[in-house]
């Protein structure tokens, strides 16, 4: 949310074409940026991109490059200069000089919308010790930099409370919030033991797929939703029922392309109600033109997290804003992603993946969402079948939404 009062800052963006990607996917992945950006509350004015083996050591893109984007930044009156990689200490001074204006780098943006974003002293303890595991190699110069310029993008949190240029204050600060944080993993470590053997579900996904929109239509609950990036930080868990069978379920925070490490670290314990989960429900944005890449993503972070072997049902969401094109009969140009119906989605890669059960639907919509309580009622059953033999029989002849 935008606060009020205040006029926007501008920001130009600014990223790297590697070899083996083409235009259209550092297009998209310079998209993602400017929607950070705006989540953040800047204007994202231009784009600047540059062709590169590896960023350039001393200002992440070239000289030529970054005298054009000097240029445009003095004649715009630009306040912000967003990279989409993180920068090097080094960097970060050098292209300050270079650019004289404030300059960001992907994680920086991203813990700025986290410390925004963060609702209850958890999330913000959790988000307080990323934000000083990143600036604690990035000390020498920067705390100059927060003194002329309190408030704005990236210097929410600790660097607006208290300029702070003694590393050992930040280490002492870093040890006593690592400690808080253990207090409360075992907290809740102990809440989900408290909660017995119920069959757990968690909602996994990239950040803004509808993870709590669909929380909310299958709990009946009332979980915060928004079309923002990270719209939730905090671990929602509810019990739920359908048919006669009870199980637990949780929404989880989004995952991202180039999620922090740090970030990674400190939220350990909302991650972990993924980790300790019997079942994940895999919400896609079918919608959005790299899906496919942000499932990657999705289980390439389940993989860190010793996740992906788990029984999934994948969720095919926002089918209500998936266009399709209707091909006459003499058109021979190859059919594409985007020329499939629905009913063509269900017989393509996307439906009939042997290694999970898949659903198509729009929970904005409520589309097709009597389909997936069935299948989530199924998936449930098999595990709590298992669990409990001995009371399998109640299951026999109920049927989900009853």
């Amino acid at each position: 949310m935008i606060e009020t009062g205040k006029p926007l800052e501008k920001a130009v963006l600014v990223g790297i074409i590697y070899p083996g990607q083409d235009e259209r996917e550092v297009d998209d992945y310079l998209g993602e940026l400017s929607f950070l950006t705006e989540t953040a509350g800047a204007e994202p004015l231009k784009r600047f991109v540059q062709k590169l083996d590896t960023p350039n050591p001393k200002t992440f893109v070239g000289t030529g490059k970054i005298a054009e984007i000097a240029q445009y930044i003095q004649e715009n009156t630009v306040d912000i200069a967003i990279f989409d990689d993180e920068l090097t200490p080094s960097q970060l001074r050098n292209i300050e000089k270079e650019l004289g204006c404030r300059i960001l780098d992907r994680t920086n943006l991203i813990l700025d919308i986290f410390a925004r974003r963060a609702r209850t002293s958890h999330a913000r303890t959790q988000v307080e010790l990323a934000q000083y595991q990143y600036l604690l190699p990035r000390l020498t110069g920067l705390w100059t930099h927060l003194e002329r310029q309190r408030g704005g993008i990236g210097l929410r949190g600790p660097g607006e409370t208290e300029i702070e240029t003694d590393r050992r204050i930040i280490r002492d600060r870093i040890s006593l919030l690592k400690l808080q944080l253990k207090k409360i993993d075992t907290q809740m470590a102990t809440q989900r033991k408290n909660r017995g053997k119920m069959v757990r579900v968690a909602l996994v996904g990239y950040t803004n797929v509808g993870k709590s929109t669909i929380m909310n239509l299958l709990s009946k609950s009332d979980v915060f939703a928004e079309n923002k990036l990270f719209a939730t930080l905090d671990t929602t868990v509810r019990k739920m029922v359908i048919g006669n069978l009870p199980f637990l379920l949780s929404d989880t925070v989004g995952f991202i392309r180039k999620l922090p490490h740090d970030l990674v670290e400190s939220f350990k314990s909302t991650l972990d109600e993924v980790r300790e989960s019997d079942l994940l429900v895999h919400i896609v944005d079918i919608s959005h033109p790299g899906f496919e890449e942000q499932i990657k993503i999705v289980n390439e972070t389940l993989k860190d997290l010793d996740s992906q072997n788990k029984p999934t049902l994948i969720v095919f969401n926002k089918i209500d804003a998936f266009s399709y094109i209707v091909k006459d009969e003499d058109d021979l140009t190859p059919v594409e992603k985007e020329n499939y119906s629905l009913a063509d989605l269900k017989k393509s890669w996307m439906g009939n993946d042997k290694n999970y059960t898949t659903v198509f639907i729009s929970a904005k919509q409520k589309d097709n969402v009597e389909e997936l309580r069935r299948l989530l009622y199924e998936e449930v059953r098999k595990i709590h079948v298992i669990r409990y033999p001995y009371n399998s029989f109640l299951y026999e002849t109920s049927e989900a939404g009853e």
